[in-house]
């Protein structure tokens, strides 16, 4: 039997639904694998295995360096083994594996994506965006989205790799969900540069179009480890503004700086990247909009991912606590 005729007798059993000493033959994503060594010095391969449910860590003892380096580094492999609990976690001991060409794969079984409907959403952002009145920053808004490539990018890509909106369209969903909010939050503070604000929202995370690779795997892309999606965010806008001020406009410098100011302080701590604090109310407004999404995603999508019976999951690093399962209105 060929491995392709293996892998289409096997019904696939998606990783979230994997338990304990479970038999499997079938394709898994693979990343990050390493050649590491026992205290035996005996070879043996780790690696993450998952597909759009979920990862876990996969583990072949007594391997060989010509099994290590016919894998790939992100790709898809077939593998047979059994599932195990180890330190309260599951793992899959493999005891075969082989490298499967990403042409013969459904890729919707292994890329996480939005639940909703991403021409839908894309829409909605464009009526918020045309609320905008300040003649230059509608024109800056045209800039972005007559640029085809960028906006085709920012409405596939995620939001982040594990923390929150970590699927296909992920961006645009929680981009959309802080311009939502804007337009409720805006009208309890009209002292507000409302258009700045908005503008700020739609641009916050646009540097994530190149921070994050997506083909078959979430990673950082060289950019992204280099640069980081603040920055590059700023260098976007900036483009654009030039771009505009050489075609015969002229665009308010502070104005152009207060935006890049907006996107490069948006995280609102240093230690989460930010090269300067929020130094002005709206880009308070865009950091505590984004902080709330964020953290209101991450919060349900862990909870939602711990199987236990206890009433807390375990310790979230992300939010430096376990979390409450049971809802109140269950309590």
């Amino acid at each position: 039997m060929t491995l392709d005729q293996k892998d289409n007798d096997m019904s696939r059993i998606a990783v979230g639904q994997l338990t304990p000493a479970m038999n499997i033959e079938q394709i898994f994503l693979i990343s990050q694998p390493q050649l590491r060594a026992t205290t035996r010095g005996d070879m043996y391969i780790a690696a993450f295995l998952g597909d759009k449910t979920g990862k876990l860590n996969g583990r072949m003892w007594q391997a060989s360096e010509t099994i290590f380096h016919s894998l790939p580094e992100d790709g898809f492999v077939w593998v047979r083994g059994r599932t195990e609990t180890y330190q309260n976690n599951l793992q899959l001991v493999i005891e075969e594996i082989k490298p499967v060409d990403a042409a013969k794969v459904d890729l919707s079984e292994f890329m996480p994506s939005t639940q909703r409907d991403i021409t839908e959403m894309w829409n909605k952002v464009l009526g918020i965006l045309d609320t905008i009145k300040n003649p230059h920053l509608r024109l800056l808004v045209k800039s972005f989205l007559e640029d085809t490539d960028l906006m085709n990018k920012f409405r596939k890509a995620p939001a982040a790799i594990a923390l929150h909106h970590a699927y296909v369209g992920g961006l645009l969903e929680h981009t959309l969900s802080l311009m939502e909010l804007g337009q409720r939050v805006l009208p309890q503070y009209p002292q507000l540069d409302s258009d700045l604000i908005t503008i700020g929202l739609f641009l916050h995370d646009i540097g994530k179009t190149t921070e994050l690779e997506y083909n078959i795997n979430f990673k950082y892309s060289s950019e992204g480890r280099l640069i980081g999606h603040l920055v590059k965010g700023a260098m976007l806008v900036a483009d654009k503004v030039k771009t505009i001020n050489e075609n015969g406009g002229e665009f308010p410098v502070l104005l152009g700086q207060a935006l890049e100011h907006i996107i490069v302080s948006h995280h609102g701590i240093r230690e989460y990247g930010c090269p300067v604090m929020p130094s002005m109310p709206e880009a308070f407004v865009v950091h505590f909009l984004d902080n709330l999404d964020s953290k209101v995603a991450l919060t349900f999508d862990e909870i939602g991912k711990d199987d236990g019976t206890a009433d807390w999951t375990n310790f979230v690093r992300a939010t430096d606590s376990p979390l409450l399962k049971v809802r109140p209105a269950n309590m």
